[in-house]
């Protein structure tokens, strides 16, 4: 007398899960820190889709990878007779959705995916300023407090690359050469841009200055004549108004700018020697300055790993609440301490924020969901987590296309509204960067973008209760977990129930409640890594039957060389009384 299961078996042949192994290839230092040897990899591998990191250190395995056989794909399809046959119909059915696979086959070489999406419209219109027209700046926090909107009240989805050290190293054209190319790749966002670029990041520029030697400030205060002893209440004309163009550079290419007054790895001592009336008087300048320019936000802090001591605490709300006091309607956030954390872990700024800014090394979920959890209710995004070329971070991992995926997927099915990606090249802009900004991530992250785009992302509410997916949820794992190594399925859904959306990062077998569907709904696979949708046979499930109780169609797919991800779009027409009749 269960619920009736129907079992939907997607095979990922051998053609899908092919390794790639280079004959001499020889990996390079930790870090890709052999440029040389990474730029002619990246060469070859972009064509494939492919990732430097993701062979490194892995071509002993190659040898040893056995694809699936037809052996394999036979015993799939034998799940595809009959099922036991049942009384009644019953009217919340369940699909248990499979993805065929060998124990051999390493997910995490593979980055093998599969995400569920459960629609009451196959394609749906973009509905939302991310997938359309320019949005209409500045932007705000919608009425229930979830996610950011423009002045047309269109949701605002963030797409945002980490620009920090343009400042310091980048002329005007090179500015203007780089948001061109991320508006070419969908981005909408540019979080964030340092005012000025000194201390530990930028070791080799002792003054924070712009390429062209023009400083940030004209005076110091007592003790030195170096960065951390300038004088916040004497802002060099000169050095702004380089700072102004370059956001209505961004503002040509459509980008909202995320401003960092005074970023905390390298000014806080500058932040301690002003002391806080200096600081209130800097922020006060910086919200009369920049008020008019509707392109803005401000992100404050950057790894504030201080912020626990009250005196570090007050010195950069100081600052931040100058800001507010002269333009309360631009948003402001704060990323606080490496490698976990949420702005309003510190509730003393909670005044001050619009936006709670979500900070994670590890699987993304963990964090997210505690940020959609916090009060007061904001909207939450990615704001830092591993980034492209880089492998930093605790617990470490290497900025993959695979590792990316997982970070972009997680965010969205658990309470985020955007993020930030990062780029180890587009952060610091060092030599060479303009041949690393065309990434397989990049291409990924446009990818991700057109999907959420394409269904009501701001209505999306997290499956914390696994009332959608309730069974091969996989290993939810610790902060120690690596986001290479996590398994974790996560879901979410719609209030009215036109949508379910489940992602997993590797292949296994589901349990999706599709009572939790608004009939009629499609059937679709959507994969990650290449956007490609395959219905299932006529866009639908049939509705089954008393007596004969068997699936009416096989669902199998041979994904193109290089696929290895999946998206279903389920469309359920349960009708009691039938007899394996189409719905």
């Amino acid at each position: 007398m269960g619920a009736k299961v129907v079992k939907t078996v997607v095979q990922e042949t051998a053609k899908s899960f092919r390794m790639l192994c280079l004959e001499g290839f020889e990996p390079p230092t930790h870090g890709l820190g052999n440029t040389r040897t990474a730029d002619g990899l990246t060469r070859h591998l972009n064509i494939l889709g492919k990732h430097p990191s993701d062979i490194m250190d892995r071509r002993p395995q190659c040898q040893e990878v056995q694809c699936i056989s037809r052996r394999d794909a036979a015993i799939c399809e034998s799940e595809l007779n009959e099922f036991p046959n049942q009384s009644r119909p019953r009217p919340h059915m369940q699909a248990t959705l499979t993805n065929c696979h060998t124990a051999r086959i390493p997910a995490a070489v593979f980055g093998l995916f599969a995400t569920l999406v459960a629609s009451s419209q196959l394609l749906a219109a973009p509905p939302q300023a991310a997938g359309g027209s320019a949005a209409v700046y500045p932007v705000k926090v919608s009425s229930n407090g979830r996610y950011l909107v423009d002045q047309r009240n269109v949701p605002f989805l963030i797409i945002g690359d980490t620009p920090q050290g343009l400042m310091g190293r980048l002329t005007e054209p090179q500015a203007e050469f780089y948001f061109a190319n991320r508006q070419a790749h969908g981005f909408n966002a540019m979080g964030w841009i340092d005012v000025a670029c000194a201390g530990s990041d930028y070791r080799d520029n002792k003054e924070g200055s712009t390429p062209d030697g023009i400083r940030p400030f004209t005076g110091f205060v007592s003790g030195g004549t170096d960065f951390v002893h300038y004088d916040l209440t004497k802002p060099n004309e000169a050095y702004f108004a380089r700072l102004d163009r370059v956001v209505t550079l961004a503002a040509k290419h459509g980008l909202l700018v995320f401003i960092d007054p005074i970023e905390t790895i390298g000014w806080l001592p500058t932040l301690r020697n002003n002391g806080l009336a200096s600081a209130y008087s800097y922020g006060q300048y910086l919200g009369r300055r920049y008020k008019r320019f509707t392109n803005v936000a401000w992100l404050n802090g950057n790894d504030f790993n201080s912020w626990k001591d009250p005196k570090d605490d007050a010195l950069v709300q100081a600052v931040a609440k100058g800001i507010k006091s002269e333009d309360p309607a631009h948003l402001q956030t704060a990323e606080l301490n490496v490698c976990t954390s949420s702005t309003l872990d510190d509730p003393t700024w909670a005044p001050i924020i619009s936006l709670n800014a979500t900070y994670t090394y590890s699987p993304t979920y963990m964090q997210m969901l505690h940020s959609y959890n916090q009060s007061p209710v904001v909207p939450t995004f990615l704001v830092e987590a591993h980034y492209d070329w880089e492998d930093v971070g605790k617990p470490p991992d290497f900025g993959t296309p695979s590792v990316l995926r997982r970070e972009e997927y997680w965010t969205m099915l658990t309470g985020g509204k955007g993020q930030f990606y990062g780029n180890k090249y587009t952060w610091s802009f060092p030599p060479g960067w303009e041949s690393h900004i065309d990434t397989v991530g990049v291409t990924q992250l446009t990818i991700w973008k057109k999907f959420f785009s394409s269904l009501p992302w701001q209505d999306l509410v997290p499956d914390q209760d696994h009332t959608v997916v309730t069974s091969g949820l996989g290993t939810y794992g610790t902060l120690d977990t690596r986001v290479s190594q996590s398994d974790y399925c996560t879901g979410a859904k719609t209030p009215g129930g036109s949508f379910v959306i489940v992602y997993m990062p590797t292949a296994r077998t589901i349990t999706v409640n599709m009572a939790r569907l608004k009939a009629p709904a499609h059937g679709a696979w959507f994969d990650p890594t290449n956007g490609a949708y395959t219905r299932f046979p006529e866009g639908r499930f049939r509705a089954l039957g008393l007596g004969n109780s068997r699936l009416p169609a096989r669902i199998t797919r041979e994904p193109t060389t290089g696929s290895c991800c999946w998206m279903l779009r389920a469309r359920p027409a349960i009708r009691s009384g039938t007899s394996g009749t189409r719905s």
